[in-house]
């Protein structure tokens, strides 16, 4: 899966966005703890957002890979 994330650094923190993931926001101390607290952020959105599926009888929740 690839995701377009906004990065940018605010003093000594490294901050990232993520605007397809509504809310999915994290920070690092540095650029490579950023990477992988985005990577967990990600994860933990998708997670919920599955969590919360909103299936009906014209509505399927499924699973693909990318």
């Amino acid at each position: 899966m690839k995701l377009k994330v906004l990065i940018w650094q605010e003093e000594d923190i490294w901050c990232a966005s993520v605007p397809a993931l509504p809310g999915c926001h994290t920070w690092g101390e540095n650029y490579d703890h950023l990477m992988e607290m985005l990577s967990e952020a990600v994860e933990g959105w998708l997670e919920v957002a599955s969590e919360q599926d909103q299936t009906n009888d014209q509505k399927q929740l499924i699973e693909i890979s990318l």
